[in-house]
């Protein structure tokens, strides 16, 4: 057998190969063994598919989980945010599980996505988002929140939508905004922000820390999602793209759902699964 396989070896020629030959698959033909040769540069796109395949699924998986954190947030009105402020919202933002980490000075990372209306009350389709930022104070622990954001002006979204960098609490107001059927009374300092947020919070976190955290459009994100290399943001919020991923259209029919506008019909209730 060693001597065979010897042989079977010997019959490959090895010289006159290109420099750029990265690796030697043999295999039979009817001449007999000859040499297959991958090149670096097919290499490198079986890389970059499989590179934008993987953050086209990880974007993907960033859209649902928005709507289940939409979903689960308002599935019980006494707990979930009022469908009054919902019906006003001029943007909507999503972060689900934004971990946030620290002992004395700490940071926070997550990604998200933002839906806004249009001048005539219609929602956009979805734009990938990420969430950034330190903290200082009495704080220690690993924290994993599901982040809401409620935009009741167009100023601090359409800066973002444009391309600047929104700073929260410092470009723009925030302030914890109410929970249940009702608004209570006791609220209406709230009303005088610009964005209310809500969250839900899994894990251990102890301490506080001040506002300052940062969003940005997620330019290589909005990319893989919609499989265009620079979607124009524009195009993504009045859906002039050819293409449009099923998440997308289900994330904005679920807020279509909850916050209709007056000029459009609401869609038909997603099929049970």
């Amino acid at each position: 057998m060693a001597h065979d396989m010897q042989q079977y070896w010997t019959k490959v020629p090895t010289t006159g190969l290109p420099s750029d030959s990265l690796a030697e698959v043999l295999c039979h033909s009817q001449g007999g063994p000859i040499v297959r040769r991958t090149s670096t540069l097919t290499l490198l796109i079986c890389l970059a598919s499989t590179t934008f395949t993987y953050a086209q699924a990880r974007e993907q998986t960033v859209v649902r989980d928005a709507g289940i954190v939409l979903n689960e947030i308002m599935r019980v009105p006494d707990q979930g945010i009022p469908r009054s402020l919902m019906q006003e919202a001029q943007a909507i933002m999503i972060f689900p599980s934004v971990i946030k980490a620290g002992f004395i000075v700490g940071g926070r990372r997550g990604h998200g996505v933002v839906l806004v209306r249009n001048q005539q009350g219609l929602w956009g389709n979805p734009v990938l988002l990420t969430i950034t930022g330190g903290s200082f104070g009495g704080q220690i622990g690993v924290q994993s929140t599901d982040l809401v954001l409620m935009f009741r002006s167009r100023r601090g979204v359409d800066s973002l939508m444009q391309g600047r960098q929104l700073t929260l609490g410092a470009d723009a107001s925030v302030s914890a905004g109410p929970v249940g059927r009702t608004i209570a009374a006791s609220t209406d300092t709230s009303f005088r922000t610009e964005i209310l947020s809500w969250s839900r919070s899994r894990g251990l976190f102890a301490g506080v820390a001040v506002d300052g955290s940062r969003i940005a459009i997620n330019g290589s994100g909005n990319a893989a999602f919609y499989g265009v290399p620079t979607p124009p943001i524009d195009a993504i919020l009045n859906a002039q793209l050819q293409t449009l991923p099923a998440a997308a259209n289900d994330l904005r029919n679920q807020l279509i759902q909850l916050a209709p506008s007056p000029q459009a019909p609401m869609p038909p209730p997603p099929l049970p699964k």
